[in-house]
């Protein structure tokens, strides 16, 4: 295709800016077709599926093959081509000039047929089926229609088939119809029953027909298509019921679609269930308010019963639309392509229906990055012209243009994909404009693994001005991405400037850890106290490492660390333990009490210490420990109990040891519970015990109520009730009598 320049660019639509998209793509057609235009110009033109036919005002017929290159040249007539006409096959053509010759001739074989008028012959159509023999007929049209059909001798025999109304001015042969227009209107004749079945009149006959012809067009074998002035009429042939017939054609025309357009109609053409128009315009020039040509339109509209819905329209800039008239358009078409020919004197451009490369190439023009990438993904077999990964790359370039760096690289993954080299590329662009930050989350971890250098490269982005960031990469980064010795002497640089830096101690830690350099990884984490200290000891096995550092751990976290220590006591022994304790009573003690919860007898060794740590830290434990444990020396743990005043514990103790009248004699003393003595004198069920309760309560009123209500069941209650002295004020005596002589009947 010729280069075009900006004046002349013939997919120039008068809506640039518009969202819609074009449904038609343009290109003039050039080769040998510039070269006959810079000398000549094009009268009419009649496209085959195989090749081109190009009719002049200066008498030649051109055969041109789609790109416009000359194939064959007939110097026909000195005077202007005024129509072509070729069969299916493409093998036979006829022509027509102004001087009033007419030509039938085959391209590849000696048939000729020639025949000169006294007038000019405007139209002339060959049989569609020229081809085969019985079909030898063609139709030429001037002041009459006539029809020539070989006949006996091959000599050719005319007939009139109409005349008149004026010159013919066009005509079209489809199967068994042929369609022409004269002055007065429109006519189809049926070619098997020889009878008119049909006539269209013209609207506006105040336009001249020779400056305004008809445009005919058949859509199928029985569908006609009628453009004239600005009128468009669609025409269906139809069977006539036998019912209907009589005189009547067996055919008759039902106009199915009638609409007006704005412009004058220069040519028609079906696309699918819409149609093509070539529309002459004329409009007021700005400058000197004097009407003029303008580009001449190419609409697409869907036809409606009485209107039409505009699909699209452009305005196309064909050389010298300046001076044409509308008779000098002509719109012809390539039924199996959809391919759309507009012939001008001076220029001939072929629009063509947009495919998906031209799809994408509106949505890239629109900076529709993302419907293009979706475009190409889903026609990817299809697309000749647009490769997935450059429009990915187009995409991500313009995001980084628009500062989207987040979006821009998000898309990487999608659009790099494995490719490890694309991926460096674009890990260096974001990098000089500052923005490695952003495709760091991006970044492929696995499959592929990108250079090391990649990886240190972002790592001392985010060193420099991100701890955080940074040490959340190293955490999520496997430790093999990067040389982690560089990353190590990285973080120990910037630690030398704040070395109480935590995220960079913890981040430190980690990366010791891939290393392997566990100690180190430990001091630290023991250092920060941080929660993961016990995951690192117990995932590596660094018991050895830990027997200096339990005071450490067990400052940071008791409870866990006790719990580690007793799961591995083959590690790290109990007496190892409790030595390095030693300085730490009160976390000996924690240490000491979860090992008795876990085993009464483990630590038996302790027991005794237990005591003053107990007594010490942990006075509610220690009378449970007192009952549990049978290792723990009682003297000594009287002893202790007496010094520091434990009632309850002393009391137990002396009980244990036999001695129950000082236990009970230190309930009633030092506690004043007389439930309490009771219950205690019950567990020992000893009558002199009872005895000594009763001495030390009968002086005591409350005393003696707490006895009358629990002694029944025990002692007899007269022994009580004799001693209680006359006068006596007793709280609730009725009632405790009352439920002495039940508790009596019930024993009874």
């Amino acid at each position: 295709q010729e280069t075009r320049s900006n004046e002349e660019s013939t997919d120039e639509s008068e809506e640039d800016e518009s969202e819609e998209e074009p449904k038609l793509k343009y290109e003039r057609l050039s080769n040998g077709v510039t070269e006959i235009l810079q000398k000549d110009a094009a009268s009419c033109m009649t496209v085959h599926e195989k090749f081109l036919a190009l009719g002049t005002h200066y008498g030649k017929v051109y055969l041109l093959d789609v790109q416009g290159n000359i194939t064959q040249k007939f110097d026909v007539s000195p005077v202007k081509i005024n129509q072509i006409s070729l069969d299916e096959s493409g093998e036979y053509m006829g022509v027509c000039s102004e001087d009033g010759k007419v030509q039938v001739f085959g391209l590849y074989s000696a048939e000729e047929f020639h025949e000169t008028f006294d007038c000019p012959i405007k139209i002339v159509a060959v049989h569609p089926h020229f081809v085969r023999s019985h079909f030898k007929q063609f139709v030429t049209g001037g002041k009459k229609l006539l029809l020539y059909e070989r006949g006996w001798m091959n000599r050719w025999k005319p007939s009139v088939l109409h005349e008149g109304e004026g010159n013919i001015r066009n005509v079209k042969w489809r199967g068994h119809l042929i369609a022409w227009a004269n002055n007065m209107g429109v006519k189809i004749l049926d070619m098997i029953s020889k009878q008119r079945i049909t006539n269209v009149p013209r609207d506006d006959i105040s336009l001249r027909p020779d400056m305004y012809p008809c445009s005919l067009c058949w859509k199928d074998n029985l569908t006609l298509i009628i453009g004239w002035g600005n009128s468009v009429k669609i025409c269906s042939v139809k069977e006539r019921h036998a019912s209907e017939m009589r005189d009547l054609p067996n055919r008759y025309v039902e106009i199915v679609f009638q609409f007006d357009t704005e412009f004058y109609i220069s040519g028609l053409a079906p696309l699918c269930d819409q149609l093509v128009i070539l529309s002459y315009v004329k409009e007021i020039s700005e400058k000197t308010e004097v009407e003029c040509c303008a580009r001449p339109r190419l609409d697409i509209v869907q036809p409606l019963p009485e209107s039409c819905e505009e699909i699209s329209s452009d305005a196309l800039t064909v050389r010298g639309f300046q001076e044409n008239e509308c008779r000098d358009y002509h719109l012809e078409y390539s039924e199996g392509e959809s391919l759309f020919y507009i012939i001008s004197p001076r220029d001939v451009v072929v629009a063509k229906e947009r495919d998906q490369d031209d799809h994408i190439d509106w949505l890239l023009e629109k900076k529709k990055y993302e419907e293009a990438l979706m475009a190409a993904e889903i026609s990817q077999k299809t697309i000749k012209k647009h490769k997935i990964l450059d429009i990915g790359l187009a995409y991500i370039n313009h995001l980084v243009e628009k500062g989207e760096y987040d979006l821009a690289a998000r898309k990487c993954q999608k659009i790099l994909g494995k490719n490890t080299e694309l991926w460096e590329f674009e890990v260096y662009k974001f990098k000089e404009i500052g923005q490695l930050k952003a495709i760091s989350r991006y970044l492929p971890r696995r499959d592929p693994v990108l250079k090391p250098l990649i990886y240190e490269m972002v790592l001392h982005e985010f060193l420099e001005s991100d701890y955080e960031g940074f040490a959340t990469l190293v955490k999520e980064w496997p430790g093999d991405l990067y040389n982690n010795t560089i990353i190590v002497q990285a973080v120990v640089d910037h630690l030398k400037k704040d070395p109480q830096n935590r995220t960079l101690l913890r981040t430190l830690a980690e990366l010791y850890t891939y290393d392997q350099r566990y100690g180190r990884a430990l001091e630290i984490y023991l250092t920060l106290r941080h929660k993961d200290v016990f995951q690192l000891i117990h995932k590596h096995n660094l018991f050895s490492s830990i027997r200096d550092k339990i005071v450490l751990l067990m400052d940071f976290d008791s409870e866990k660390a006790v719990d580690m220590l007793l799961d591995n006591e083959d590690k790290i022994s109990i007496d190892r333990v409790v030595e390095e304790l030693e300085n730490r009573p009160e976390l000996q003690h924690v240490y000491l009490h979860k090992l008795f919860k876990r085993d009464h007898h483990k630590g038996q060794r302790y027991h005794e210490k237990q005591i003053i740590l107990y007594a010490e830290y942990d006075r509610p434990n220690l009378l449970p420990f007192l009952r549990d444990s049978t290792h723990c020396p009682l003297e000594k743990a009287l002893e202790i109990c007496q010094q520091r005043n434990f009632v309850e514990e002393t009391v137990y103790l002396l009980s244990r040891m036999g001695n129950s009248r000082s236990a009970l004699k230190m309930i009633m003393e030092e506690l004043q519970d007389v439930d309490k003595a009771i219950e205690f004198a019950k567990e020992q069920d000893d009558g002199e015990l009872w005895e000594d309760l009763i001495l030390y309560s009968i002086d005591k009123p409350p005393f003696i109520t707490g006895l009358l209500n629990n002694i029944g069941t025990h002692v007899d209650p007269i022994l009580l009730i004799h001693r209680i002295k006359e006068g006596m004020e007793i709280p609730n005596l009725r009632d405790s009598l009352v439920k002495i002589l039940q508790d009596y009947n019930l024993q009874v």
